[in-house]
C-alpha cells in the first residue's frame, strides 16, 4: 500500500550535480518528452536557472478512469505537475495530478494528486522523465487495487476495480484511414 503522507527520500550520495550538468541533463531530458512523446510539456523556467524546476505536462490522447454520473468513464486530457528540486535526479521528482482522477494509484487534486507508482519507488539516477512519462500512461489503463493510496478517493477506486476490470478504447495513432489499392472483385 501507497503511504498517504507523501516523502521524499534522497538517494545515500555525497553532494549533488553541479548546476551545469544538471540542466544539462534536464533540457536533454525535456527534449527527449517533446520528440519522443505526443504529450504538451511545458516548463516554467526555459533557462533552468531557478528551483525548484516545474514541468507542466498535459497527458493527450490519453485514456483514464474518471468517476462521472456515478459510474466510470473515461477522460482523455489529464494534466499533471512535476516538480524537480536541485537534487535531481539523486532525489525522485514531486508529481502532482492536477485534473479529476478514479485510480487507485492517484490522489484526486482535492487530496494532494500524488500519484502511487513503483517508477518513482525505484527511481536512481539512470531514472528519466519521458520513460516515467510512459510508464503514466501504462499505469492510468491498468489500475492497480492492491497497492492504493490511503485517501477515501484511491480505496473507494480500489475497491471498485478489484471487482470490475477497466478496459480503455483503444486509441489508434492513425488519423488517416488505410487506403485500400484494387478491387476485391477484381481477379485480373
Amino acid at each position: 500500500m501507497c503511504s498517504s503522507s507523501y516523502q521524499i527520500q534522497k538517494a545515500d550520495r555525497s553532494m549533488p550535480l553541479p548546476p551545469e550538468i544538471l540542466r544539462a541533463r534536464l533540457r536533454n531530458e525535456i527534449q527527449a518528452c517533446h520528440r519522443q512523446l505526443k504529450h504538451h510539456v511545458q516548463v516554467s523556467d526555459a533557462e533552468l536557472s531557478r528551483f525548484p524546476v516545474i514541468i507542466n505536462v498535459a497527458l493527450l490522447r490519453t485514456p483514464g478512469p474518471v468517476w462521472a454520473d456515478d459510474r466510470i468513464a473515461t477522460r482523455y486530457v489529464h494534466n499533471l505537475r512535476i516538480i524537480i528540486t536541485e537534487d535531481y535526479p539523486y532525489e525522485k521528482p514531486i508529481v502532482k495530478w492536477q485534473t479529476p482522477i478514479f485510480h487507485p494509484n492517484i490522489m484526486e487534486p482535492k487530496d494532494g494528486g500524488y500519484v502511487c507508482t513503483k517508477l518513482l519507488e525505484k527511481w536512481d539516477f539512470r531514472s528519466t522523465l519521458a520513460t516515467f512519462i510512459v510508464g503514466l500512461e501504462v499505469m492510468l489503463a491498468n489500475p492497480n487495487p492492491d497497492s492504493p493510496f490511503g485517501s477515501d478517493s484511491c480505496t473507494r477506486a480500489a475497491e471498485y476495480f478489484r471487482t470490475n476490470h477497466y478496459r480503455p478504447p483503444i486509441i489508434s495513432g492513425n488519423k488517416i484511414p488505410p487506403k485500400i489499392v484494387g478491387d476485391v472483385n477484381d481477379r485480373s
